[in-house]
């Protein structure tokens, strides 16, 4: 949606967005709602909230050093309600399907959309439709909170680009109010993590904001928010964006590669499921803000994916495998001299630990780098002292 920025005030919009934290109303307490001047033009009885957003932004020193470089923060949008950025784009899409009128709301999903949808979909009172991968190319965990929240639960045998299609054919057919990333509204939303990100910054941008690439919802709304407020003199300046796919799931990667040659759908296969996609919808946009932003787009292995997965879950905070892609691809392009020793960095944790426990419990099972096996004894102290005095 086009916005005359000229409109707002930075001044104005900083100290408005500051005194809603002090409210008692869920809208002005919202880490979306809260700068609802920038999101959607609803009335506050429109917006379906549940306090979502207001995340932590951590500083990860001991992080910092192993990926090489002067300053980085995580910003941990596993901390949303369902476990995922996604409700951030979950409550403007719903809120404005219920102005519209929508009684059924639908997604394609890996997981994380799916579990997003359904709990906004019930508080609205609206029907849900998830379409999903089959077997063991959806985290059992983030099933069953679409099963769990009531939405009808199809799982296809095709994996999401598949679903995606099909749920997009049969919206118009079944009066469907679709809510995938090529929904508007759901990357205004997303934009919100880049306003609370900044705000904690104290409006200071960082030398590079870091985040993985899926369906690319998140790089559209992130450079989009970026540029407004720079437009707004929110920020005095600009940081540079790297978008990291996971190897097995990279056309995004490849298109840059080429230098933005056209894209070519992969069949993906990546254990970061929330980025197991290989013909992302948000390409066109994408791609104009990693240009308007000097960004850059790397990859990174599972194996890559998964030991910095580790180091982020041993500092105490914890992440599911599609959000360590930032890390491991933060490290590469560190090591590689495109982002320098000096640099301050933000690094967007997607999704909670707990939204793919399988990776997890699989990685500390095995001869993985940075395992953490547990160690099984008899019950009694004798066995407890010595599997002590062998750590």
């Amino acid at each position: 949606m086009a916005r005359n920025l000229s409109a707002y005030d930075a001044t104005t919009l900083r100290e408005v967005w500051a005194a809603r934290r002090m409210s008692l109303t869920p809208y002005d307490r919202s880490g979306v709602w809260r700068f609802r001047e920038l999101i959607a033009p609803l009335d506050l009885d429109e917006m379906t909230a549940r306090g979502e957003g207001n995340t932590g932004l951590y500083p990860a020193d001991a992080l910092a050093r192993w990926v090489g470089v002067a300053s980085l923060h995580l910003k941990h949008e596993g901390e949303n309600p369902t476990g995922s950025f996604k409700d951030r784009g979950m409550t403007a899409g719903v809120s404005v399907a219920r102005r519209l009128g929508a009684s059924t709301v639908a997604c394609a999903s890996t997981g994380n959309t799916s579990a997003s949808l359904a709990s906004y979909a019930a508080i609205a009172g609206l029907g849900c439709l998830v379409l999903v991968p089959a077997g063991q190319h959806t985290s059992a965990a983030k099933l069953s909170q679409a099963l769990a929240y009531g939405a009808k639960t199809l799982a296809i045998h095709g994996d999401f680009d598949r679903a995606l299609v099909l749920v997009q054919a049969l919206a118009s057919e079944l009066d469907l109010y679709l809510l995938n990333s090529v929904n508007p509204w759901r990357l205004e939303g997303q934009k919100s993590i880049m306003y609370e990100t900044l705000e904690a910054l104290a409006w200071d941008a960082p030398d590079w904001i870091v985040l993985p690439g899926g369906n690319l919802g998140n790089t559209s709304a992130f450079t989009k928010a970026l540029l407004e407020m720079y437009e707004l003199g929110l920020i005095a300046r600009l940081p540079r964006i790297a978008v990291v796919q996971a190897a097995g799931a990279s056309p995004f990667a490849a298109s840059y590669a080429g230098g933005w040659a056209r894209l070519q759908p992969v069949r993906a296969d990546t254990i970061a499921t929330a980025i197991r996609i290989g013909d992302p919808v948000n390409h066109p946009k994408a791609s104009a803000g990693v240009r308007a932003l000097d960004g850059v787009v790397t990859t990174a292995t599972d194996t890559e994916i998964m030991d910095a997965k580790a180091l982020v879950d041993r500092a105490g905070i914890g992440c599911e495998p599609a959000s360590a892609a930032g890390i491991a691809g933060l490290r590469k392009l560190r090591r590689e001299g495109e982002i320098a020793a000096d640099a301050r960095v933000v690094a967007v944790l997607t999704g909670h630990l707990l939204k793919d426990p399988a990776a997890t419990a699989s990685y500390h099972a095995g001869a993985a780098e940075y395992a953490n096996p547990p160690i099984e004894v008899d019950a009694d102290e004798d066995s407890i002292r010595a599997a002590l005095g062998a750590l």
